[in-house]
């Protein structure tokens, strides 16, 4: 029989949907799940986008420009000027995804057996996109007691080998919601520069950030013009995951000419797609200032409820709309799917994401859960009650 690749075989699967089955049967026995195990917006996509798409003239859905339409980049580069992001249309690349975009810069950046340096917990995906790249991942190590700050830079130094091409960040964090500061920025700034490294932040959540605290851009101000690369997504923004549009930013004309090889092997992003996103630019600045209004309470209301319960670790995100929660539970993953295959209250249940599928380093995040608070204060709430109870039962088996 033809074999599958070890690299094939070593892909991880997603902490996130692999427990999909599992609710997909608890919703066939009468269930009602609330989903508090993935990032996707409840958030109405803007008007403006999906206008565009209805009342849009296109007579032959052709291909694009391989690293977007010019017209789409330079609506991006406005956009990343008013948040002090100095870049122009052909610093940009338009990708299928802020995933593609990734998987560019790693695919520009490194060679087989090359390393990059994440702090952990990280976004799942991170591990799949560099084994797929064959890259190693060297974790940095954040603790839930420390919020997830950014670990001692002394940390990185210890990781750093001639194999050593980048450093790759989340800002804010998934899955920790954790807001870098611009003292934390900066001193990533000094070590990428003393290497000699690339500083990769992935920035999709850039518009959700809480309790009047700034984002900090790698691209505003800290001399990282020749070592930065901006991973970026209408998905989160414009509650439009479903669009698969991102980008790849950078100023280093090496990695743009470099990321657009790869842009062309594929042909080109999705043209309605573009329509939409690039529609979605002129959305009111009163949309973002409702939802961050939205996600704060459901944040705080989370949090608020989390606490509640006897033995739990939560951190407090700034960011993002996620948060690690430490349970006193024995195994995130088995407890998860009982929730779903086992338990019920009145006929509810809640499904998470197990958080050790965010780490690299094996036997960390074994009790630790991402939630997603992507449901209304009210479900929120119920949610937790939910959660409490579980939790009860589940440690009396």
């Amino acid at each position: 029989m033809p074999s599958i690749s070890t690299k094939g075989k070593n892909m991880p699967e997603s902490p996130i949907r692999k427990l999909v089955p599992y609710a997909e049967n608890a919703k066939k026995r009468g269930i009602e799940v609330f989903h508090l195990n993935i990032g996707q917006p409840d958030i109405k996509t803007p008007d403006c986008a999906l206008q565009a798409i209805k009342n849009n003239t296109v007579e032959v859905l052709a291909y694009s420009r391989s690293e977007g339409s010019e017209e789409y980049r330079t609506k991006i580069a406005d956009y990343y000027v008013k948040n002090n992001i100095n870049v122009t249309a052909n610093e940009i690349i338009v990708t299928t995804g802020g995933s593609e975009a990734l998987l560019f810069a790693l695919g520009s950046i490194t060679d087989p057996g090359d390393e990059i340096i994440i702090p952990e917990p990280f976004y799942a995906n991170y591990n799949g996109f560099s084994i797929g790249s064959g890259v190693n991942i060297r974790p940095v190590i954040s603790k839930i007691e420390d919020n997830f700050a950014l670990p001692a830079i002394s940390e990185f130094e210890k990781l750093i080998t001639p194999k050593t091409k980048a450093i790759l960040i989340c800002n804010p964090g998934n899955p920790t919601g954790y807001l870098y500061s611009k003292e934390e920025i900066q001193k990533l700034a000094e070590i990428v520069k003393k290497h000699d490294l690339f500083l990769i932040a992935d920035e999709v959540y850039r518009e959700f950030v809480y309790d009047n605290i700034q984002h900090q851009s790698v691209l505003s101000n800290f001399g990282l013009e020749e070592n930065a690369i901006i991973i970026d997504s209408v998905s989160k923004r414009y509650s439009m995951c479903g669009a698969r549009i991102g980008c790849l930013v950078s100023k280093n004309k090496n990695v743009i000419k470099t990321a657009l090889k790869f842009a062309q092997a594929r042909l080109s992003p999705p043209t309605f797609a573009q329509i939409a996103s690039e529609a979605a630019l002129e959305t009111p600045q009163t949309y973002f200032d409702e939802v961050i209004v939205e996600y704060k309470d459901r944040r705080d209301t989370l949090i608020q409820e989390l606490q509640k319960i006897k033995g739990i670790k939560v951190a407090n995100p700034k960011g993002a709309f996620y948060c690690v929660a430490e349970l006193p539970i024995d195994n995130a993953d088995k407890f998860a799917q009982w929730l779903l295959e086992d338990y019920n209250s009145n006929n509810q249940t809640v499904m998470v994401a197990p958080a050790a599928g965010f780490y690299s380093t094996e036997g960390i995040g074994i009790n630790q859960v991402r939630i997603a608070y992507v449901l209304k204060k009210e479900d929120l709430i119920r949610s937790v009650a939910i959660l409490k109870d579980a939790i009860e039962k589940y440690n009396q088996i």
